[in-house]
């Protein structure tokens, strides 16, 4: 038998099929590596593009009364059907769309910009600690819902009102979220060496402490966003929310609920754009949790 040749020239290594997770860049991988983010954002902003563009892609003016179409099924004229007043349905619920992104982004950033600053002073200032964590202490053990029901019942109805009370509602947990990250930055070494270099206080703050609150905070503003978009549709849907002439989702089911029984779609159309705003809100928080937590990545 002849010997097989040996080449002793180096062959080029052939490059592999896929690359690392970790070398794969831009939003092919940020998809590969976190569906849930992206599929979330993906229908979230399906859900802000259909409220941005309502008074183009609505059939007839949300508030026009037309008591000769009332309780119509969804047909040609009327995608959706109407009301008990004869609104129609579709577009009722288009404007909806823009009450529960508007309350639920308003809470979501004053919040979480509240909740920051209060958590930086708590979780830094010693002697403001115990005062602030007592009144976060009594606020958290009122849930949210009852707490907002009770702050509305001073008030009139409106949406600026609902934003303020949701906002006093969902604020004691970023606030107490804030507090546990500074409290546990502040045992860090690169800030025991800030401080003995003499940073001064307001430059170890920004540069040091606030850098890491950004990436919890990020998350918690998407569960504040949807819970806020929740307590907002309970709140309308009892009558206490947005007035009854705003078009919201919890306005619309709150109208139809005495047909429910005989006309479903009066409740269902608007609970289902409610239920799939909240589960992409909330697909969006745990990929941006999953993307931000180096134990997530580590395993993949």
């Amino acid at each position: 038998m002849s010997a097989l040749p040996i080449s002793l020239t180096p062959q080029p290594a052939r490059p592999p099929l896929l690359l690392p997770v970790r070398q794969r860049r831009g939003l092919a991988g940020i998809a590969q590596r976190h569906p849930s983010l992206l599929l979330g954002a993906t229908l979230l902003l399906l859900i802000v593009l259909l409220a941005v563009f309502a008074p183009w892609l609505g059939t007839v003016d949300p508030t026009a009364i037309a008591p000769s179409q009332r309780i119509r099924a969804p047909s040609a004229a009327h995608w959706f059907g109407t009301d008990m007043l004869g609104r129609d349905i579709y577009s009722r619920v288009l404007y909806g769309a823009r009450v529960s992104l508007t309350v639920g982004f308003s809470v979501a950033a004053l919040s979480t910009v509240l909740g920051l600053f209060i958590g930086v002073l708590s979780g830094y200032s010693r002697w403001a600690d115990n005062l602030i964590m007592r009144i976060n202490d009594g606020l958290m053990a009122i849930p949210s819902i009852l707490l907002a029901i009770s702050l509305m019942a001073l008030t009139r109805a409106s949406m600026s009102n609902v934003v303020i009370a949701v906002t006093v509602a969902e604020l004691p947990r970023a606030a107490r979220l804030v507090r546990g990250v500074v409290l546990g930055a502040r045992e860090q070494p690169y800030v025991d060496a800030a401080i003995t270099a003499g940073t001064p206080l307001p430059r170890l703050i920004w540069k040091h402490i606030l850098p890491n609150t950004l990436a919890p905070l990020a998350v918690q503003a998407s569960y504040v966003c949807a819970s806020a978009m929740l307590i907002e549709a309970s709140l309308s849907f009892i009558g206490v929310g947005t007035p009854p002439i705003t078009p919201s989702w919890g306005n619309i089911m709150s109208d139809g609920r005495s047909l429910w029984q005989v006309k479903p779609f009066v409740v269902f159309i608007p609970a289902v754009f409610l239920s799939a705003t909240v589960l992409a809100v909330n697909m969006l928080g745990d990929g941006l949790r999953d993307a931000f937590d180096p134990r997530m990545n580590n395993r993949r």
